[in-house]
């Protein structure tokens, strides 16, 4: 396999054939283009090492990689541990009794699935497929040469003694028996654990080592000295330790020379930091946002000013969120209901209100609580979960559909129900209202992260009856409006008299029914692919056959709906699982595509990477159903200005696409202290990573790319 990066090569060495309890070595041999390389078991700073996953016939079974020793690779003030050039990375492949060669080739036929970072200042995550069959018979010894190499240069066993001490925040590591050649040489040591300390800053020379340190004690963290035949370096703690281990694998190297020892950790080690699972550029983002009005990190109660600020600012956003789009087609049913209220005495009227007030409230704590509880199972969710479910999208197509079909005229339900059923809806207008704000919940949900990203976020790391809180007083601000109405005449009486314009009114508000069903299929051809939108839209259509012909009269509705509801079933079971199955991910090539923009696909290890070779990286945390989202990217992120600030900076663009459940993301999104989407994040090495609003501006933008130094 060939990239512009790296070749990479299954190779394998068996010198004396194949058979029953022979070991034979196998291996993947990465040949990188100059100042490209990929990592070592542990990366360092920043980084992935290269994994192998094999498909081995049965009665052969794969040992671990036995990893040539790394050298170190500055990048910036980073350090990492990797390899460039050529690199063999060679694993033994034990034959055991039940094997049986391929019936086909006599041989043993061996697949591996690797994957690797490539980096330069830039870093590409790479993958590729290797098949190899190696006969059974005869050897095959012409990569014998290769594998030796590699063996030789992978660590030997040491047989002197290595200690480690944790004290002042560092580990003081002490070797004694090592080689004579060695005494007084500056060595390089490489902790094979990740996250415990960091990339040691040793020195590449000889002449570096401290020779005025009168004992170990002496040297400063980053630096090495010898005494007596002993050799000692101070290695800083690494600030995103996420374990206190009591024994610590070390490569020891000087030249070609490299050995390997296990350190015992003696003295006590600093309490581990609670962010210590996060990348270091989110949690510097996660520091800088630290605000207790926005973000808690941990669950603890809030009090005074932060509590009134997110209970405030709850309260604001529903009452904003009435104007959002997405609320638009219940705003057309509740300006229907409101206008009708006229024939309706003023107890019903205020009935009406604190139903339909509870059923907003109710079903917001009820979304609150739902995500709260799976967070404590340990489930990766967040705000707006519910429309990453293609079973949910679809439900609401159809009702949608059902919506602006009886707006339009085509059907009464009261023509399609039995007459108790459908007189419920009159006789019971105070439940016609409470399952009115149930709905204007389901639709407007993910249309509050513009104005409730912080407060979400805020909300989720409080203790439960504080949380739920917050969710009731976002609810009560979404139907503040119709309640006023509802209670206050002053209020009422300012609404149009009822009269023929409610027909034309009513029928013109099919019309965004029938836009949120367009949004709604474009979500779920997100979510599943093309074929799952076209088969929704097919089975829509079998809907509206079916409802059609229920509402007629005469014999013709026993003989159209019959075959109409025969048709849509059957369509259903045909193409139904379409709608259901999620498929290739195409929302992120498509957003990709239609914004004129150089954007690539996020990952945490992406923007680190990034960072760390000091260029800035700009990420738009989107999904396809966040229509806020869309308006950001239409506008502001499309913008000629933007774009080219963008591009004179060399500002990575990062897109990480939530439209379906990504557990990646949520965390990235909850260590940002956001819940929801969209968010936008500028990283740039040295400074504090700066959180946009959620509606994005220009201005603000560009000012913020005008500071990048």
């Amino acid at each position: 396999m060939q990239t512009e990066q790296v070749r990479a090569e299954l190779m394998a060495h068996a010198p004396d054939g194949i058979a029953a309890g022979q070991t034979i070595w196998v291996g993947l041999q990465l040949s990188h283009q100059p100042h490209w390389h990929t990592y070592w078991k542990n990366p360092g700073d920043s980084g992935l090492p290269t994994t192998l996953q094999w498909t081995l016939p049965a009665g052969v079974s794969a040992g671990d990689i036995v990893w040539p020793t790394p050298k170190r690779l500055a990048v910036g003030a980073l350090a990492n541990y990797g390899y460039e050039g050529t690199v063999l990375l060679p694993v033994p492949l034990t034959i055991g009794p039940s094997f049986a060669p391929s019936l086909l080739s006599g041989a043993l036929e061996i697949k591996l699935a690797a994957s690797w970072l490539v980096c330069r200042q830039e870093c590409i995550p790479q993958d590729g497929v290797f098949v190899l069959r190696v006969p059974t018979r005869g050897s095959t010894a012409l990569n014998g040469a290769t594998f030796d190499a590699a063996r030789s240069a992978s660590p030997q066993p040491f047989t002197g003694t290595l200690r480690a001490t944790v004290a002042d925040n560092t580990l003081l590591l002490t070797g004694s028996g090592l080689p004579a050649e060695w005494q007084g040489r500056a060595l390089q040591a490489y902790p094979e654990t990740t996250n415990v300390l960091e990339a040691p800053a040793t020195p590449q020379s000889s002449d570096a080592v401290n020779p005025s340190a009168t004992d170990a004690a002496a040297a400063t963290p980053g630096t090495q000295v010898w005494r007596q035949g002993v050799w000692s370096a101070r290695i800083p703690l690494s600030a995103q330790r996420d374990s206190n281990p009591a024994n610590l694998p070390f490569v020891l190297a000087f030249g070609a020379q490299s050995l390997q020892a296990d350190a015992a950790v003696g003295g006590e080690w600093p309490p581990v930091a609670s962010t210590a699972a996060i990348s270091p550029a989110l949690q510097a983002a996660l520091q800088a946002n630290a605000d207790p009005s926005t973000v808690a990190p941990t669950v603890r109660a809030a009090t005074g000013a932060a509590w009134l600020l997110a209970l405030g600012a709850a309260l604001l956003g529903g009452l904003i969120l009435n104007l959002m789009p997405c609320v638009l087609p219940v705003l057309a049913i509740k300006t229907l209901g409101l206008v009708q209220q006229g024939g309706h005495s003023r107890a019903s009227q205020h009935a009406q209100g604190l139903a339909y007030t509870l059923g907003v409230v109710l079903s917001f704590m009820a979304l609150g609580g739902l995500m709260l509880a799976l967070r404590a199972t340990g489930e990766q969710l967040g705000w707006g979960f519910q429309l990453q479910s293609p079973a949910v999208v679809a439900g609401l197509a159809a009702l949608f559909t059902l919506l602006a079909l009886n707006l339009a005229g085509v059907f009464e339900v009261g023509n399609l129900l039995p007459s108790r059923l459908a007189a419920v809806q009159a006789r019971h207008p105070v439940v016609d209202a409470f399952l009115t704000g149930v709905l204007a919940v389901a639709v407007a949900s993910p249309c509050t992260a513009p104005f409730m990203g912080a407060s979400l976020g805020y909300a989720i790391a409080l203790p439960a009856l504080q949380a739920l809180a917050i969710f009731m007083a976002l609810g009560v601000g979404l139907a503040l409006p119709f309640l006023v109405v509802s209670w206050f005449p002053a209020v009422a009486h300012r609404l149009p008299r009822p009269g023929a314009w409610m027909n034309t009114l009513r029928r013109f508000m099919a019309f965004p029914m029938l836009a949120t069903v367009v949004w709604l299929v474009w979500v779920l051809g997100h979510l599943t692919s093309m074929d799952g939108a076209a088969s929704l839209l097919l089975l829509l259509l079998a809907l509206a056959l079916v409802v059609w012909s229920l509402a007629l009269k005469g014999r013709s509705r026993a003989i159209l709906a019959t075959l109409s509801i025969a048709a849509c079933a059957g369509l259903a079971g045909a193409i139904g699982p379409n709608v259901l199955k999620m498929e290739a991910p195409a929302a992120m090539t498509d957003s990709i595509k239609t914004t004129g923009a150089a954007w690539q696909p996020w990952s945490a290890v992406r923007v680190d990477a990034e960072v760390a070779a000091g260029r800035p990286v700009f990420v738009d945390f989107t999904a396809a159903w966040c229509i806020t989202c869309q308006y950001n990217k239409k506008t502001t992120l499309s913008n000629p200005d933007v774009l080219a600030d963008l591009q004179a900076h060399q500002v990575t663009l990062l897109r990480a696409d939530w439209t379906r459940r990504d557990p990646a993301i949520t965390q990235a999104l909850e260590q940002l202290g956001r819940s929801g989407v969209p968010v936008y994040v500028l990283y740039q090495a040295g400074r504090a990573p700066v959180v946009f609003s959620e509606i994005l501006n220009a201005s603000e933008l560009r000012a913020a790319l005008a500071r990048i130094g």
